[in-house]
């Protein structure tokens, strides 16, 4: 025990003695290295906790940056690095239970800037160095490679880049104002579908930006914040978040609704529940409450759920369309193609069978009034599938579907019935992949005011001032008043 305290405070003195860059490099690895390992963990179980942007980017990583390019450089060299590791055999049971500090520091000995031997992991690759860049040399023999970068295609899969997206956190920050801070930087302009979304070039680093850290601006892909517009819920409202975190599109719904209203963020994963709660945070957002639990566990007959009038329902999925954004080819079980083997097929048929019944739940609650369902996959079965297993159900409760953004071009494959009113972005042109679908009550007014059926039994009603009769359509006056003082509402 003496020996081991000894030795950590030796450590924690050569550090002190390392310059800022060095001391930086130095806990950059150990940062890196923890996000290593909860990438790892997730891809080996097939359940990540976060992508490897939103891990990195979570409040708790100081060195932003540094982290970045580490863990995606020891990930793009990971098979080569396990390699040169396995044939150095310099590899004891002691690191095999750190190999993710083992994996980056490797990476930095042999192809970054490693050069200080202090901590224990730098100490050991750096007098092993020969025997790894050996090891190294013997495998682009082997290879007939001319290179590292030969070396490495096989498992690279590239990615046209696409342009810096920007949502304005209208809670803390008008678009104006956004516009003209991040003007200072670079070329920024207004999308042409999303009033509160900026474009940047593809490539512009914001992570230390001060509007990216102080929650005035977040980054966010286009193709998630037209989830939240299309769900479109109204200040005041009781709305809820099925499946919250990492909470971007939670804290779209509260800058939409203008911190008005009741959102209910309901999220299963405790890890997870830790990142949307730091999400709110950041956003500045009150009317978010968060609960810690199973959507599918909600009654929708008590309160307060009894009181929700929207759902954003965006479930676990595949995240094939966004496979380059997460940067899964980067991982170990990504494989050129990415076909979907018995393994994939398996696990599709498992989350369309979870998404259904999250569907189904979700238009059950009685109030409810529109229904948006989301995914980040390109599967039919996640998409179109899952909305004609629910048609039935849907109509029968007075659901329709409804046309979120009409403008937009890409929509529904051709296999459910009004596949013309989903929406899909695609991830070569739009370079993510999006599904979309609203559900609609068929009596609530919500474009203009106006309501979009009602019944048409006529009914004889006296006008005042005139001896004539006219036809209203509708069973009851009162609904008509309520949808006029919708329309007088909407017009202030």
């Amino acid at each position: 025990m003496r020996s081991s305290a000894a030795s950590a405070a030796a450590n924690k003195a050569e550090i002190r003695r390392l310059s800022n860059a060095e001391r930086s490099a130095y806990f950059a690895r150990r940062e890196a290295a923890k996000v290593l390992r909860c990438v790892l963990q997730g891809d080996a179980r097939r359940r990540a906790v976060g992508s490897v942007k939103s891990l990195v980017y979570s409040p708790s990583i100081r060195n932003k940056r540094a982290t970045f390019a580490l863990v995606c450089q020891t990930l793009k060299h990971l098979h080569i690095i396990k390699k040169i590791l396995e044939d150095a055999d310099i590899v004891n049971s002691k690191w095999k239970r750190k190999e993710d500090l083992l994996f980056i520091v490797t990476y930095d000995v042999l192809f970054g800037q490693a050069k200080q031997s202090v901590g224990d992991a730098e100490k050991f690759l750096i007098h092993h160095k020969n025997k790894l860049q050996s090891a190294l040399e013997q495998l682009l023999l082997r290879k007939k490679a001319n290179g590292i970068d030969e070396l490495t295609a096989i498992f690279r899969k590239g990615d046209d880049p696409k342009p810096r997206y920007v949502r304005v956190n209208t809670l803390k920050l008008d678009i104006g104002s956004a516009m003209l801070e991040l003007g200072r930087l670079t070329k920024v302009q207004k999308d042409s579908l999303l009033p509160d979304l900026l474009i940047l070039p593809a490539g512009t680093d914001l992570h230390d930006h001060p509007l990216v850290l102080n929650g005035s601006v977040f980054m966010q892909g286009k193709a998630s914040c037209m989830v939240a517009s299309a769900l479109c819920p109204e200040p005041g409202w009781v709305v809820l978040d099925a499946c919250s975190a990492p909470g971007n599109k939670t804290v779209h719904l509260a800058a939409l609704m203008r911190d008005k209203g009741k959102i209910i963020a309901c999220e299963l994963n405790k890890q997870r529940v830790y990142r949307l709660e730091d999400t709110i945070r950041l956003s500045g957002a009150s009317n978010i409450h968060v609960v810690h639990g199973d959507f599918l566990k909600l009654t929708p007959s008590v309160h307060p759920y009894n009181k929700v009038r929207a759902i954003l329902l965006d479930p676990s999925c595949s995240g094939s369309g966004t496979s380059a954004e997460r940067l899964d080819h980067l991982l170990p079980s990504y494989t050129t193609g990415h076909t979907a083997d018995g393994t994939e097929t398996a696990r599709l048929n498992k989350l369309a069978a979870f998404q259904k019944k999250a569907l189904t739940h979700a238009l059950s609650f009685p109030a409810v009034e529109r229904v948006v369902y989301s995914t980040c996959s390109v599967h039919q079965i996640e998409n179109e599938d899952v909305v004609q297993s629910v048609l039935p159900l849907a109509a029968s409760l007075g659901f329709r579907l409804e046309t979120p953004f009409p403008q937009w071009i890409r929509r529904g494959l051709l296999v459910v019935d009004g596949a013309e009113k989903l929406l899909r972005t695609d991830p070569v042109e739009d370079k993510e992949g999006f599904f979309i679908a609203l559900f609609v009550k068929e009596h609530v007014a919500r474009h203009k005011g106006i309501p979009f059926a009602l019944s048409t039994r006529k009914t004889n009603r006296r006008v005042s001032g005139s001896s004539k009769k006219r036809f209203v359509t509708g069973t009851k006056l009162s609904r008509l008043l309520f949808y006029l003082s919708g329309l007088q509402t909407k017009t202030t």
